[in-house]
């Protein structure tokens, strides 16, 4: 059946699913043999009738219903795949599954810790909305309620796997309500028509030249508006692009082409500073009350969350999004022609607006089926899953993605596989097909999970690791020699000149080689060159905020953060980069360049290795924790603050956090996050620039005055307070050894002794017969291992410098 799935009509002649059936309830069977004989009723009831009338005559969701409880996430995953090819366009079984609270029992899937589980569940609730044939009132509530939980729940959800299936559902919903959608999609292309002509005349009267007026657009005016309003008192906040339109309009982008345009930008009016943010975008607050007053949450809620969607920080995500939104629009410029006789043409695309990057990786491989899905049409996200190798967690890809060639994922498009259905252009995923090749593969399986120490693989993973002890080695060697005062950091490595100013340095924490971040694109800096670059795919008003490397005591995964919340990881980045997945991790930050006055850092990340956890914070009242492995949020730990979270640092269960007011916060992230909070450090007067917990309890802080600071993070008081006496302009601290370095105002980078404050030594200048002064440098970045320490300044240039014995 995973092969040729025609013999389904033979099974059903000679009655054989019954076989199947009894093999599903029979409590004494393994769950691995009830895996394989769900998926064969649901290979027998996918796309046929008669298969579909016999399953549901024997009772089959019933059956699977009684079944959610079990443990194997294989086998709940192809439960919540058999019910929803059951009642695909089979309105007999919808009836019965809502007699039998289907939709509920699927429900509770949506919070299962396997993606592949989440995304089976709602593939379901999907069918399940779009096997209705005749709309009536009690079958139109379900439905909403039922995709109303849908995007309250997963509309966040880290995996775009999930997400793809998100948008198919709503494109269901949206084809289930068209005339309402349509008269929605109206009412904006009003507004906007009536936004940018300045005037008060309506799509209908001049639908030639309507175009639909971008959320970045619409945000810049708000946003020039807040500033011009602050000297003259309170800002505006009613969100009337009318309003906003009589803003400037000198430094909005505008586009000649037609049509509706991609929500690139982000939208929102909120409460003071968070108006632009991914949030708001999805309540549709951006818009008068001509949109949001007439019609009901439910419509707002659906396209709003489209709206989002389009935005996605994954490539596909973003293009079958944006497809639905545009079928909507599309429908309704015809029916206005139909009426009016006018003609509107396609507008300027999401992928001309967005920064010019490679696309994103083609595979994820699943924790459940062990295999990647098919380029074609499905990205999915990294399959973050526990191994313990070597005494140690990590998250486990493929070896086969690193040899597939470029053409296969340049080539890749969501919108390819379009369908016709009716009249419908249907945006479909390849999630069954990638989930049944599960079945294709060898599944009696004895004695084969050893590891084979002979293998290619386990020889690269012993060298990884005789190469990660060297380097501790190392690492103490030098950190000693520190101590004695044997040894300076002055060497320098090498000075690169890059395109644009590096905003943010990370080092791979078993090599040499830098991370470097400009405003949208990603360097590798080793030996004395860029060794590779690449786009990250940023829409034009976000840049990268923070950068961290996961997994490096194998070949790692480099972590990059948006400061509109959103979160992209990269394989391969040594070479031939891919995006792994990405994901919204918190999507109620404003972006730097729309914040105004606000003082904000972005996005700052923290990654727990051990518990597989990514930490993210900025502008926003929570601390957010995020479960790698499963792909979903742990949990909010509140700030209790007003100020943005400036650094972040955690180790042993204990997260530290400073923030832009100078205080610092300690948390157990383990305990509830109520009593979360375990401690505040209030004694930095300025904004505090780094954080560092180092061992046996010891926490370092340095903020922009100058002053470091050294915590026992079970004492009030400091430990001891180190004065540098010049502002700080960038300051790091090293995460192991007591060295601490200070860009200041006298235009140099000093390095100081953590014991005494003293000074080690200062950099001045680059090396050479031509040595010219260092510029000004807005970013400092040591080695977490070895002591080593980057420098990037505002003249585009990236130095690097090492220990030396003397």
């Amino acid at each position: 059946l995973a092969v040729d799935s025609s013999c389904q009509q033979d099974l059903v002649r000679d009655q054989s699913h019954k076989y199947f059936l009894t093999v599903l309830q029979d409590p004494a069977m393994l769950p691995q043999h009830k895996t394989w004989a769900v998926f064969v009723l649901s290979s027998v009831v996918q796309g046929y009738k008669q298969g579909q009338d016999e399953a549901v005559a024997g009772n089959l969701i019933s059956i699977c219903l009684n079944e959610m409880e079990e443990a194997d996430p294989v086998f709940r995953q192809w439960l919540a795949i058999c019910l929803g090819t059951l009642w695909d366009k089979h309105e007999e079984a919808r009836l019965r599954a809502t007699r039998c609270n289907a939709p509920e029992s699927l429900e509770a899937l949506l919070v299962d810790p396997a993606p592949e589980v989440r995304a089976a569940a709602v593939y379901a609730l999907g069918t399940f909305i779009n096997s209705c044939s005749e709309r009536t009132e009690h079958a139109n509530t379900l439905d909403q309620n039922i995709a109303t939980r849908l995007l309250q729940k997963m509309l966040e959800d880290g995996s775009p796997l999930v997400r793809k299936e998100l948008v198919v559902t709503m494109q269901y919903v949206v084809n289930s309500f068209p005339n309402n959608f349509m008269s929605l999609m109206r009412a904006i292309a009003e507004e906007d028509e009536s936004a940018s002509a300045g005037t008060g005349s309506t799509m209908l009267g001049k639908a030639s030249s309507m175009t639909r007026v971008s959320s970045e657009d619409k945000l810049s005016r708000q946003m020039m508006k807040q500033r011009r309003s602050v000297a003259g008192g309170p800002p505006s906040l009613s969100g009337s692009v009318t309003e906003l339109n009589r803003m400037g309009d000198s430094s909005i982008l505008t586009t000649p082409k037609r049509g509706r345009k991609s929500v690139i930008g982000l939208a929102g009016v909120g409460t003071q500073h968070h108006v632009a943010s991914l949030a708001s975008l999805a309540s549709m607050a951006c818009y008068g009350p001509g949109v949001t007053s007439k019609f009901k949450p439910f419509y707002l809620r659906v396209v709003g969350g489209l709206m989002v969607l389009e935005r996605d920080p994954d490539s596909e995500v973003g293009t079958m999004a944006r497809q639905v939104l545009d079928t909507i629009y599309n429908k309704m410029v015809v029916a206005e022609r139909d009426r009016k006789g006018s003609g509107v043409f396609r507008s300027l695309s999401q992928a001309e607006l967005h920064s010019v990057s490679a696309p994103g990786s083609p595979a994820k491989p699943s924790f459940l089926l062990g295999e990647s899905p098919p380029g074609h049409n499905t990205t999915l996200p990294a399959s973050l899953s526990k191994s313990v190798t070597g005494g140690q967690h990590s998250l486990t890809l493929p070896s086969d993605l690193a040899s597939r060639p470029a053409q296969a994922w340049m080539a890749r498009s969501s919108v390819s596989d379009i369908a016709e259905d009716g009249k419908e252009q249907a945006v479909r995923t390849t999630f069954l097909a990638w989930s049944a090749k599960h079945f294709s593969s060898k599944l009696m399986k004895l004695g084969e999970d050893m590891v084979d120490m002979e293998s290619e693989e386990y020889w690269a993973k012993q060298w990884l690791y005789e190469r990660n002890e060297k380097i501790k080695q190392r690492a103490t060697a030098e950190r000693n020699s520190m101590e004695e005062g044997s040894g300076r950091l002055d060497v320098q490595l090498g000075v690169v000149k890059i395109g644009q100013a590096p905003s943010v340095l990370a080092y791979s924490p078993y090599t040499s080689s830098l991370a470097v971040a400009t405003r949208d694109s990603i360097l590798l800096v080793r030996d004395k060159e860029v060794s590779t670059s690449w786009g990250n795919g940023n829409s034009r008003v976000s840049q990268i905020s923070s950068l961290e490397f996961c997994n490096s005591h194998e070949r790692g995964l480099l972590v990059a953060g948006s400061d509109d919340g959103c979160v992209r990881v990269w394989r391969g980045w040594e070479d031939t980069p891919h995006l792994v997945t990405g994901w919204s991790l918190l999507p109620e930050l404003v972006p730097q360049s729309l914040a105004g006055s606000r003082v904000s850092h972005g996005l700052q990340l923290a990654w727990s290795q051990t518990g597989q956890m990514l930490v993210g914070a900025g502008d926003a009242k929570t601390v957010r924790l995020w479960d790698c492995s499963a792909e979903v949020r742990l949990g909010d730990l509140p700030t209790q603050s007003d100020s943005c979270v400036t650094a972040l640092d955690m180790d042993k269960g204990v997260l530290a956090a400073s923030f832009g007011d100078g205080q610092i916060k300690l948390f157990d992230y383990r305990a509830p996050p109520t009593s979360a909070r375990i401690m505040a450090f209030r004694e930095h007067k300025q904004m505090v620039l780094s954080l560092k917990m180092q061992e046996n309890g010891k926490l370092v802080s340095g903020c922009t005055d100058g002053v470091v600071k050294v915590w026992d993070i079970r004492k009030q008081s400091s430990m001891s307070t180190l004065e540098t006496n010049q502002p700080a302009v960038s300051l790091d601290i090293h995460q192991s050894a007591p060295v601490f370095a200070v860009w200041t105002s006298t235009q140099n980078i000093s390095l100081h002794s953590l014991y005494e404050g003293k000074v080690l030594n200062q950099i001045r200048y680059h090396e050479g017969l031509l040595g010219n002064r260092l510029g000004p440098v807005n970013c400092l970045r040591f080695h977490p291992t070895l002591v080593q320490l980057a420098a990037g300044s505002t003249d585009c240039h990236v130095s690097r410098y090492s220990y030396r014995r003397y």
